[in-house]
């Protein structure tokens, strides 16, 4: 795992790529290397690089997922019952729907987030959660923006 002040490595062209590649995974090396002012098999040997420190894990497609059935998105805040967070946490991991979770401080252990194709499929989803957890959900009406890059450290 690699943590934030790793991210001192990163020079300008490296910091430039990562944003090129986070708006547009699917940039040819060829063009990645215009914008960066570097050849096409100069941006591979950056891109080899990046991956093998780890500052990118992968690569994966933005879904559009109302084009696939999926009109409605929640959150779901989930607090365990006591002994019930093991068991939780695979209810979680098992249910397909669930599209993101994570572990967070407060009164709450996770918040999740879930697409649904209709609002019926929530009970589906939070009743079996009922025995084990506390639950308190929350329908998205919007997003504002969707997951985005942070700032990239400055150089010192």
């Amino acid at each position: 795992m690699h943590y934030p002040f790793m991210a001192k490595e990163l020079d300008q062209i490296d910091k430039r790529i990562i944003e090129i590649l986070d708006a547009n995974g699917r940039a040819s090396l060829s063009e990645i290397g215009k914008a960066v002012g570097l050849s096409g098999p100069a941006v591979g040997e950056r891109l080899r690089g990046l991956q093998e420190r780890g500052h990118i894990s992968g690569f994966g497609a933005r879904i559009d997922l109302r084009s696939l059935g999926y009109t409605i998105q929640a959150l779901i805040r989930i607090k365990p019952r006591s002994g019930q967070l093991h068991i939780v946490e695979r209810m979680i991991e098992e249910e397909p729907r669930f599209m993101s979770c994570d572990r967070v401080t407060g009164d709450d252990c996770y918040v999740a987030r879930i697409a649904l194709r209709d609002v019926s499929e929530l009970d589906e989803i939070v009743l079996p959660l009922h025995d084990r957890a506390e639950t308190h959900t929350s329908i998205v009406k919007s997003s504002i923006f969707d997951s985005r890059l942070p700032p990239l450290i400055k150089d010192t």
